[in-house]
């Protein structure tokens, strides 16, 4: 159980913020990019579900929950290094879960006649919001990947790509399950 007890402690003031590991980073490190938008992303659900109920609701609970395995996951960063604990990481079956979870939304909906935009109804437009931060994620994510040394799982990747498709079926499933989307009139304008 994580114990909190006191909320500040200065040791951030010199820009620097610690690792799981106890490694200290800049906090513009790229990693530490990574757990902020995660953590952006994890409060922009926070604020979807003001609008949710039901099973939409308790399914962004567990992806919250989730997301905080992600963020512990990527404050220990992979390494050949043996670790004083257990590292938290996110698994395969938190990937199937999602992916179970968009096959049961998406069977639900009417097929896409266009691109949708990210409007219609209240929670249909926060999950839309909450999907293009877990698609920056998923870039800072990949940018981390690709750095010399540094490593994210490859169930990590997977979870945060998947997740963004939930976010976009959950979107149009909160527009009347599709009907209400908003639909992309190209060149409407011109």
């Amino acid at each position: 159980m994580v114990r909190l007890n006191k909320i500040y402690t200065r040791t951030g003031d010199d820009g620097t913020t610690g690792l799981a590991t106890g490694e200290r980073r800049l906090k513009s490190d790229l990693r530490m990019e990574a757990v902020g938008t995660v953590d952006e992303l994890n409060a922009t659900l926070g604020m979807a579900r003001l609008h949710a109920e039901g099973e939409t609701d308790r399914l962004l609970s567990r992806v919250q929950n989730d997301l905080f395995d992600l963020g512990a996951d990527l404050a220990t960063p992979e390494s050949d290094e043996p670790l004083l604990f257990q590292r938290l990481a996110v698994v395969d079956a938190q990937v199937d879960a999602l992916e179970r979870a968009i096959d049961d939304v998406n069977a639900e909906l009417e097929p896409l006649r266009s691109f949708v935009l990210p409007a219609g109804t209240a929670l249909s437009a926060h999950l839309h919001l909450a999907r293009t931060v877990a698609r920056r994620a998923e870039r800072v994510m990949v940018a981390v990947s690709r750095q010399p040394g540094e490593r994210i799982s490859q169930p990590a990747l997977r979870y945060v790509n998947r997740l963004s498709d939930l976010l976009f079926v959950m979107a149009r499933q909160a527009n009347r399950r599709g009907e209400g989307d908003v639909l992309w009139v190209p060149g409407a304008n011109r």
